[in-house]
């Protein structure tokens, strides 16, 4: 079995950009829900006319769709996710925005009969609901509450009820409504995870930034070192993701 060093070093300098977790095969898994997001997401596009793709990161899921509408467009705030989503998705016809995760959509009202997302930081329901046309649907997928908070609360210790909570289906329902959509459809799955190394461990926490804000390899050495040793003796650190999609429409 490779050493620590070995393990965190190859982890360290693999590149994080875009949302290709392809570096984690062998190393990681994750069920996926069983709704298959990408597929429905994708025949929905081959009937639309004008689509929006909310934090596209590096275009990957977009780009998956067999076919594009003849308008299609996607947001990404992080500099490099919008270099590599331009060069993916360019190609494809479709155009690529940066804008900020927190700023408003730089779009006009009821643009588009489709807007997607796939792990969206927040969603912003007034925004997508303004930009979605009488009729037109908001189909996603988010990350729901105490999301691989296993990880998280390793690093954090215990988390705060109010921290745990967040992202839960049933305040994300209000908030759509709240700007004037109609919930079609709302599902939540839990689904398992498995670390099979510590690379695997410092590569998630450098791609998903957001788990652990303060995360270095340098803090959180000894940590990371007693979870080495912890798989090496017990086998894969589990871990538990949270998932639900929604289908709302605006009226």
């Amino acid at each position: 079995m490779r050493s620590f060093d070995v393990l965190v070093a190859e982890a360290e300098s693999a590149p994080t950009e875009g949302w290709d977790f392809s570096w984690f095969e062998g190393r990681a898994t994750e069920e996926r829900p069983s709704w298959r997001y990408a597929h429905a997401m994708g025949e929905r596009l081959g009937h639309a006319t004008a689509s929006l793709d909310i934090q596209t990161g590096g275009g990957e899921v977009l780009a998956s769709a067999p076919a594009l509408p003849p308008l299609a467009v996607a947001t990404e705030g992080w500099a490099p996710n919008v270099a590599k989503a331009t060069a993916l998705l360019h190609p494809r016809g479709a155009v690529v925005v940066a804008s900020p995760e927190d700023a408003p959509l730089p779009f006009a009202a009821e643009a588009f009969d489709l807007v997607t997302s796939r792990h969206p930081v927040k969603a912003d329901f007034v925004e997508i609901a303004r930009v979605l046309r009488p009729g037109g649907t908001y189909f996603a997928q988010h990350v729901g509450p105490a999301s691989v908070f296993e990880v998280v609360e390793y690093f954090l210790g215990p988390q705060p009820e109010s921290v745990r909570n967040g992202r839960h289906p049933d305040g994300e329902r209000a908030e759509a409504e709240a700007a004037g959509l109609e919930i079609v459809d709302l599902r939540a799955e839990r689904l398992r995870m498995e670390f099979y190394d510590i690379g695997a461990v410092v590569h998630f926490l450098r791609k998903v930034v957001w788990m652990v804000p303060d995360f270095s390899v340098e803090r959180y050495r000894p940590r990371l070192l007693e979870l080495h040793q912890q798989i090496e003796a017990q086998g894969p650190f589990v871990a538990h993701s949270t998932r639900h999609l929604i289908n709302a429409r605006k009226p």
